[in-house]
């Protein structure tokens, strides 16, 4: 089966669960981005682990969203409506389905002319980022890493 794991729930991704909140948080990631340029997955390789979820989101919630978009969108964006999208995004998906819009409520809210007041979406907890590891330099003989010095373990991935 091919499918991007990107796109997948958390729910779904870890425990098989699927429910029409799984969809939603797709649709979030797709619309992240959209607005970014940049795909979720692959996304890792340039932001030191980060998901461009959790890059989002801490853009968001510094109020520096408008770093998110893609530059040759910026000549023809409206600000407050990239902003609008941005933070629908980040509720679709956030990591409890209970917290995620539905598909309907997320339509509304795109359609709507910035009157409506969207809740505070969480942070995503579900990364599909990857943890970028540094080379390990030789230790020194003044670093040990051991409390008895017999043995000195080097973490590194297979």
């Amino acid at each position: 089966m091919n499918y991007n794991s990107g796109y997948m729930a958390p729910e779904y991704a870890m425990e098989g669960l699927f429910s029409i909140k799984s969809d939603v948080f797709s649709f979030g990631v797709l619309l992240l981005e959209i607005i970014s340029g940049k795909k979720n997955n692959g996304f890792h390789l340039a932001k030191r682990g980060e998901s461009l979820l959790t890059f989002a989101w801490k853009l968001w919630s510094k109020g520096e969203g408008m770093e998110l978009i893609d530059q040759p969108l910026v000549p023809s964006c409206v600000a407050s409506e990239v902003l609008k999208c941005i933070h629908i995004g980040l509720l679709c998906v956030q990591e409890d389905p209970a917290d995620r819009p539905t598909m309907s409520s997320v339509i509304f809210m795109l359609a709507s002319d910035g009157t409506i007041k969207l809740p505070r979406p969480t942070e995503p907890a579900f990364s599909v980022g990857r943890v970028v590891i540094k080379s390990i330099e030789p230790i020194s003989s003044e670093e040990v890493f051991s409390v008895n010095e017999v043995t000195v373990s080097n973490f590194s991935p297979r």
